[in-house]
């Protein structure tokens, strides 16, 4: 496979911290999930993420399924602790479709076919358990 693109993140301080891009001017001011403080956690960064590149895979489903739909996705990542320093990671992802003539059915299936694509979900598969829904509206 060739590079499409990479980018370089460093993280000073962990979730006490900051962080930063090597491409970007971005930098981020690190927090505990909880805390209270002003930022942000790496579990919004990784929906963030996320979301975006499940949306654009969804994108690249409907251009090679010649379909029409506008498309909405939302993921919550839940951070997990089971005994001690037992810490996981959940996803749901809820994709809403809309000015589509596609019925539930059709774009549940575009939608699981993005599951298949997505860099991110090819990513976690078999490493975290994910929920995937989806309406037409």
């Amino acid at each position: 496979m060739k590079t499409l693109y990479s980018t370089k993140a460093t993280v000073t301080g962990g979730r006490a911290g900051s962080a930063s891009l090597s491409d970007s001017d971005l930098t981020i001011n690190m927090v505990a999930p909880g805390s209270g403080k002003d930022g942000n956690n790496p579990e919004q960064m990784f929906a963030i993420g996320y979301s975006a590149c499940f949306d654009g895979a969804l994108g690249a489903v409907k251009q090679m399924e010649k379909a029409k739909f506008d498309s909405q996705t939302s993921i919550e990542v839940d951070l997990l602790q089971g005994e001690g320093p037992d810490y996981k990671l959940a996803a749901r992802i809820h994709v809403i479709g809309e000015n589509t003539e596609l019925s539930a059915d059709e774009f549940q299936q575009l939608v699981e076919k993005a599951h298949q694509v997505c860099p991110y979900s090819k990513a976690t598969r078999g490493n975290i358990d994910v929920e995937l829904t989806s309406e037409v509206k």
